[in-house]
Order: structure tokens, then C-alpha cells, then sequence
């Protein structure tokens, strides 16, 4: 053992059976990993519908009947999200292979781990799906919140990789723990009103002669959507300002708060800009907007998880 790197060593542990074992910090860095490219993944698969490009490869996972590699434009932005999605569901099994390799961890991360690498490889035949019924606005919602979704476990089992590495720590108060829960479910509101606002949006999904429906109307979704955005506010204040007066026993929480906050706030100025230019808004701004709900939601799951499952600081 003595001739083994240091460093490698801290990765990687071989038991008296031969058989290979991950340590705590490199699952962590693993699940570092995947969480980053589930949080890509939402901002490609929005740059595809903002773009006019859903229907750019109408075949898959070919990019047309006669060729197999992106031609154009629209195909090259569709494809690449696609090879985006490999990396990603390559990257999410080396998680749950990698969960199930950790010295330590326990039932609850590896099955964590393994119910997002399976999230996210359904990804794949729900894309195809949604191709081949000319991005019906339903099934482009769906594929969206999946993403989500998968992503709140992904963040989840970081949570528990941390834990792993740096320990547990005491319970926090139920009152903290029931305003986390409350935040959760403000966050998933927040986001499925944001979904259903960008599907009634300016932005069809696809170019051409091609119609793709729009779910809804725009200024009805945005009204419904801005009070989303107002109650998730105050819930989150809520919290704050509990954090505030107990920053002393909990110094992370205000910390994570103050972040959240500040996520918000880029969240909430991009999401005015598209409004006000509704009409002429750059299609990049609306991607960043979803990009920026993406981490938002991120943070804010991965702040609620460490209220119910504490990590030591």
C-alpha cells in the first residue's frame, strides 16, 4: 500500500477480497459531477425549444432518415443537446455504479443514485417520444420537470455523499424542519408555473411551416406564475429571518439563505427583462432564465434537505 500515491490512495481503497472501492470524497466529486450536468442538460433541452430547433433531427437517435449526423443549424443545436444527454446519462451511471463502490454509504444514497441514473436514462425514449409526436406541449413539459425532478434527487444524494464525508449533525427544531418542507413545496410550484409560462410563451419550439402548439396563454400563465414567485418569497423571508436569529447555532444556514437570495434576485431581474421585452426578447435571455430556475431550484432542495438531514460544519 505504501507504494500507492498518496492521493490516489484517499480515492481509491482495495479490499483483502480484490474488489475496488470508492472513497467518500471521490463519490462526493461524482456527484458533484452529475448534479453539474443535470443543471447543463435543463439549459440545452431550453436552447432547442427557444431556438425553433425541436424538430431539427426528426428522427432518432439518428438525426434524419437519410443521414445520420446533424445538417444545419436547427439539426446541429438539436444534436448537440443529444450528445449533451449521453454525457449526462454516462455521467449519472458512474454515480450510481459509484454509489454502490462507496465504502460507508449507506441503503438510502445508493438507491438515491440509482433512481436518478434510471430518471435520467427514461430521459431518452420520453425525447424520442416527444419528437415523434411533433413536441405536443404536453410531453415538452413533461420532459422538462422530469429533468427537474431528477435533479432535485441528484442534489439529494451530494447531500448524502457530504454527509459521508464530513458526518452528521444534530436534528435542527421541527419548526425549522416544516418551513423547509413548506419551501419545497413553494419551489415546485414556482417552477411548474414557470414551465407553464414559457409553454404558452413566444416561442413556438420549432421553425418553419411546422406548428407546434402553445399550452395556454402567456399573460394568464405569467400572472399565475408572478404569485408563485410571491409566495415562495415570503416563505423563504420566512426562513430567513429565523436563520438571522439563530445564526450563531446554525452560521450555514444564513449562509445558504443569503445565497438562495441572491439566486432569487438574478432570477427574478432576468425573469422582469423578459417581460418587458416580451416582444422582442433574445431567445438567450429566456434560456438564462431557465438555466437560473434550474440552480434555484437546486439550491433551494439542497438547502431543505440539509434542514431534515444536517451535515456537520
Amino acid at each position: 500500500m505504501s507504494a500507492i500515491p498518496k492521493k490516489l490512495h484517499s480515492y481509491v481503497n482495495v479490499s483483502l477480497a480484490g474488489r475496488r472501492e470508492l472513497s467518500p470524497a471521490g463519490f462526493r466529486r461524482v456527484a458533484w459531477w452529475a448534479v453539474g450536468c443535470l443543471i447543463v442538460i435543463v439549459g440545452t433541452g431550453a436552447t432547442v425549444r427557444l431556438t425553433g430547433s425541436g424538430l431539427g433531427c426528426p428522427h432518432w437517435p439518428t438525426c434524419n432518415s437519410t443521414h445520420a449526423l446533424p445538417k444545419g443549424y436547427h439539426s446541429d443545436i438539436e444534436f448537440s443537446n443529444r450528445v449533451v444527454s449521453a454525457i449526462t446519462v454516462v455521467s449519472t451511471l458512474a454515480l450510481a455504479i459509484a454509489a454502490w463502490r462507496t465504502c460507508g454509504l449507506g441503503r438510502r444514497g445508493k438507491v438515491l443514485a440509482t433512481v436518478v441514473f434510471a430518471g435520467t436514462l427514461a430521459q431518452a425514449p420520453l425525447g424520442a417520444i416527444t419528437v415523434y409526436y411533433d413536441l405536443n406541449p404536453y410531453l415538452v413539459l413533461t420532459h422538462l420537470l422530469l429533468s427537474l425532478t431528477v435533479l432535485g434527487i441528484a442534489v439529494v444524494t451530494l447531500l448524502e455523499a457530504s454527509r459521508l464525508v464530513r458526518g452528521g449533525a444534530s436534528m435542527l427544531p421541527t419548526l425549522a424542519r416544516a418551513g423547509g418542507a413548506v419551501l419545497l413545496i413553494a419551489v415546485s410550484v414556482l417552477v411548474v408555473t414557470g414551465t407553464l409560462a414559457t409553454a404558452a410563451g413566444r416561442f413556438p419550439g420549432s421553425s418553419g411551416s411546422k406548428v407546434v402548439p402553445r399550452l395556454g396563454a402567456f399573460h394568464p400563465a405569467v400572472w399565475l406564475h408572478v404569485r408563485a414567485v410571491a409566495a415562495f418569497g415570503i416563505v423563504f423571508l420566512v426562513l430567513a429571518a429565523w436563520a438571522w436569529a439563530r445564526r450563531a447555532q446554525w452560521p450555514w444556514l444564513l449562509r445558504g439563505c443569503a445565497a438562495l437570495l441572491v439566486i432569487l434576485l438574478v432570477q427574478m431581474g432576468i425573469g422582469e427583462w423578459q417581460y418587458r421585452t416580451y416582444g422582442t426578447v433574445p431567445w438567450w435571455v429566456v434560456v438564462a432564465h431557465v438555466a437560473a430556475a434550474a440552480v434555484l431550484f437546486a439550491w433551494t432542495v439542497g438547502l431543505v434537505a440539509r434542514l431534515w438531514r444536517p451535515v456537520r460544519h
